[in-house]
């Protein structure tokens, strides 16, 4: 019979002693498991940057790490295709640990031991992509980024520079000063995520709140006038619909 390939993973984790130990970890595990370690990386970035040129089927995750969690960072490996598996490295309370095991996430409590570690592994080669369903209800903050597809690449997109998300069909439109990207997300899943960050204008429109300069009188699509947005960074400007114009009132008083 066929030996499966030797299963590559990538360690991800902001502190170079954790990342050692795990290292020495797999090397125990290499023994029993034929793996091979692709790369290692400090944080979220540094890992999508690195799966765009080398493959993996697991990746490591701890779950602390500053600028973007491990809980975001597996909702933006979802994207890549095929997604690799995650285990995820966690200190977390006993509450935390119970979300994983209802959702059937797989995780190692730290101090990670060799045994345990192994069952990680094996599980890991065979499981099914994370529902994304299980990983927003563990995420406990606002992502920090947003993220596309484009030709076989994640490309991260900073929350603080989107000036508007417009829905169009199936896809969404994030609009920053640069360029425009296509995500597949629910426009209503965004308002409730980020409601402090962004204001609806439309039914199918979210402007960022810090983006808009002010508002003007003029021609809509159908002719007739109405309120437009006025925003910071970019020279279209945005119709309010009627059931939002209280909006225009709220940025007055401000």
């Amino acid at each position: 019979m066929t030996e499966p390939p030797p299963l590559r993973v990538l360690i991800v984790d902001d502190e170079a002693p954790a990342r050692s130990r795990m290292r020495d970890l797999l090397a125990d595990c290499a023994q029993e498991i034929p793996l091979v370690v692709t790369g290692e990386a400090a944080g979220g970035r540094a890992a999508l940057e690195m799966l765009a040129a080398v493959s993996a089927d697991v990746v490591l995750l701890d779950i602390r790490m500053p600028e973007m969690d491990g809980i975001e960072l597996a909702q933006h490996l979802q994207k890549l295709e095929p997604p690799p598996g995650v285990i995820f490295a966690t200190a977390y309370d006993a509450y935390a640990i119970r979300a994983f095991e209802l959702h059937a996430i797989d995780y190692l409590l730290k101090p990670i031991r060799t045994g345990r570690l192994k069952e990680a592994l094996v599980r890991a080669r065979v499981a099914q992509p994370l529902p994304a369903d299980a990983l927003r209800e563990l995420q406990r903050a606002p992502r920090s980024f947003l993220s596309a597809q484009e030709r076989g690449k994640v490309h991260l997109i900073p929350v603080g520079e989107v000036i508007y998300l417009k829905a169009e069909l199936k896809y969404v439109t994030v609009k920053t000063a640069a360029r425009e990207y296509l995500i597949e997300e629910s426009l209503t899943r965004l308002e409730q995520e980020y409601e402090k960050r962004f204001v609806r204008v439309h039914r199918n429109c979210l402007v960022a709140r810090a983006a808009v300069r002010g508002f003007e009188r003029g021609a809509g699509d159908g002719g007739e006038m109405q309120w437009l947005v006025l925003l910071i960074g970019v020279e279209e400007r945005l119709a309010v619909s009627r059931r939002q114009q209280h909006i225009v009132r709220e940025f007055g008083k401000n």
